[in-house]
């Protein structure tokens, strides 16, 4: 193993001591209790089998055959979840086939971030991650199921799923993805399309043409943000079968894929004699795997927060001081949009995960002994990639190296000999920065001020023409406490505009930006976030800013004595609490924990869901 990776590996374990063995303490109870249905009275079951055929209503009473839950993010309005539209037929088909028995559990809400974006309901969009965690945990209290198989995508809604499945850590879980839609425009021709947008150089026909020919059909986003990064740390962490996060979808090979995850979960119950229930899966080791994918792919910020409350549901303490050592460490390795080009068909053309994990594995970045959902249990099954031989599924080794070194580097050649995610600290907080998709030039930004507490104000300075110079924008009250941290993606393309004019633009927000943003230099998550008086709420219109990515550092250069003795600003901005919903969400933004401890309300804070006097 890499040195540093080996040494942040060791101090999460011995942080996470006593909480992860409560954990593991909690789920190892609940496995003793067998087969879960035969704890139900006879009225409970009859209604838990009431709607099944003759034949599983007798499976199901008998207690023999296993009887996994299918939870679905489904809804035929967004491209990634349609997909999914079939898959619990070819489950139910193939878990019968192999001897079991599956039933569809629930479904949990799935919205797009690109629906979504600069509009009122994207405030939702952080705590809909905790509600599908919960919608999760609600489709498993019934206490009928031995295994389940989760078939989610999107930006909340993995983690959703994975922290509600973790709440129920002694089954065994196998996760599908649906696939990325084929490769439309661009991302270059799209990213300049908005840019004139936004400088008003065309119209909104022209615009929405362009978007059109990127999001044109059915499955995933095709650029490498929070969507694809979750598909990259689910089978990072051993949660996806083998090389199949990003196979398009509607083809032979990905229903295969669906079919061959559903019989796999079968043979990890605690019926047969290869048990391996999802607690035990996700360790301290396939959690560092999660963030080292992470790093070397130069994946999306958002996983600052979801890494690490998928980790506290499974009893590990994970902090951002772990990203950055990590990301000091851990070689740039792919080049995919917004860090390039290319979008992740490339990626999965030059080779895809089998050839970044053999690399990592090479390197000694990633823990090769872990428990996984592959047949031999290590990291080194994912190495290899699914293929459709004579219509039967097999695995086989993927390739040594890249096919397309301008998408999937080396240990040899990588893009950038670190991670490109900096924890960012200073007088004005401790946040993250993402810099693997910003140009060396842009990487330290010196300026003045413009404070705002709405991106719509933001928007109209723009068309007034009043950012027509350098400034680092100090956006506040954009934390999970304020308006429930929605993304800032809306203002990318105004500041892109201005910064390829020639000026020095950055943002410095308690928000976050979209995993799709990119060139312009940020620290973002800023904590303490305004709405707990964080120091971003001192900062006035003019003072000089300095923010450098490459070190780390964010500070308002103002007098010490001077910023301390200032009063903290309220918040300027318009209403957010109510309309589209958002009036149902007062009780989780009073609750929600900061950025750094996973934006969340599910957990205690003192030490997640297992507090001592609850086991």
């Amino acid at each position: 193993m890499h040195s540093v990776v080996e040494e942040v590996t060791q101090k999460i374990i011995e942080r996470s001591h006593v909480v992860r063995t409560l954990y593991l303490k909690h789920i190892d109870k609940a496995a003793e209790q067998g087969p879960h249905r035969s704890t139900l009275a006879c009225g409970n079951l009859a209604h838990g089998f009431a709607a099944c055929s003759t034949g599983d209503k007798a499976d199901l009473a008998s207690d023999k055959k296993a009887n996994i839950a299918i939870i679905s993010s489904y809804n035929d309005m967004l491209s990634a979840h349609e997909p999914y539209k079939d898959s619990p037929v070819l489950i139910k088909a193939a878990i019968k086939a192999a001897g079991g028995v599956a039933q569809f559990a629930g479904g949990v809400p799935a919205m797009c971030d690109g629906v979504t974006q600069g509009q009122p309901g994207m405030e939702l969009s952080l705590f809909s991650r905790d509600v599908i965690a919960m919608s999760t945990a609600i489709s498993l209290s019934h206490n009928m199921f031995d295994g389940g198989l989760y078939l989610g995508v999107c930006d909340k809604i993995v983690p959703g799923l994975l922290l509600g499945a973790l709440s129920f850590g002694h089954l065994p879980a196998v996760f599908i993805p649906s696939g990325p839609m084929t490769s439309g425009i661009t991302n270059k021709e799209k990213a300049r399309t908005r840019q004139k947008y936004a400088e008003g150089k065309i119209g909104r026909k022209e615009l929405l043409e362009s978007e059109s020919k990127s999001y044109h059909s059915p499955g995933t986003c095709t650029f490498y943000g929070t969507a694809n990064s979750n598909q990259m740390m689910v089978e990072i962490m051993g949660l996806h079968l083998p090389g199949s996060s990003f196979i398009n979808p509607y083809t032979p090979l990905r229903d295969e894929l669906t079919k061959a995850a559903a019989e796999q979960v079968l043979k990890f119950t605690a019926l047969g004699d290869d048990y391996r229930p999802l607690g035990r899966v996700i360790d301290e080791k396939a959690i560092v795997n999660a963030i080292v994918g992470l790093l070397a792919t130069g994946g999306s910020t958002n996983h600052t927060m979801h890494i690490v409350a998928i980790a506290r549901a499974a009893g590990i303490e994970v902090n951002w001081d772990d990203f950055d050592e990590l990301s000091r460490a851990v070689p740039l390795l792919t080049r995919v949009y917004p860090n390039g080009p290319a979008d992740i068909n490339h990626f999965q053309a030059a080779g895809g995960m089998s050839v970044l994990i053999t690399e990592l594995l090479r390197g000694g970045y990633l823990h090769e002994d872990v428990l996984t959902v592959a047949n031999n249990r290590g990291m080194a099954d994912y190495s290899q990639e699914p293929k459709l031989i004579d219509g039967k599924l097999v695995w086989q080794k993927g390739p040594e190296a890249s096919l397309d070194p301008e998408v999937i580097g080396s240990l040899e050649k990588p893009f950038a000999v670190g991670g490109g995610l900096h924890v960012m600290h200073g007088n004005l907080g401790r946040g993250i920065s993402k810099v693997s998709a910003v140009s060396e030039d842009h990487q330290v930004v010196q300026a003045p001020a413009m404070v705002f507490d709405d991106q719509d104000e933001v928007l109209a300075a723009f068309h007034r023409g009043e950012l027509e110079r350098d400034f680092i924008i100090v956006l506040r009250y954009q934390g999970p406490k304020s308006n429930g941290m929605p993304e800032l993606h809306k203002l990318t393309p105004l500041l892109g505009s201005l910064q390829d004019r020639g000026f020095k633009v950055a943002i410095v927000t308690d928000g976050r930006m979209s995993g799709a943003s990119g060139k312009v230099p940020s620290a973002i998550h800023m904590c303490p976030e305004c709405e707990d008086g964080g120091p971003l709420t001192k900062v006035r219109t003019g003072d000089v800013i300095n923010l450098n990515t490459q070190t780390g550092e964010v500070n308002a250069l103002v007098d010490a004595a001077e910023f301390a003795a200032r009063q903290a600003e309220p918040n300027s901005a318009q209403e957010h609490h109510w309309g589209m919903g958002r009036e149902m969400f007062g009780a989780f933004r009073v609750g929600a924990s900061s950025a750094e401890t996973g934006a969340t309300n599910l957990f205690d804070e003192d030490n997640l869901f297992c507090r001592v006097d609850r086991v």
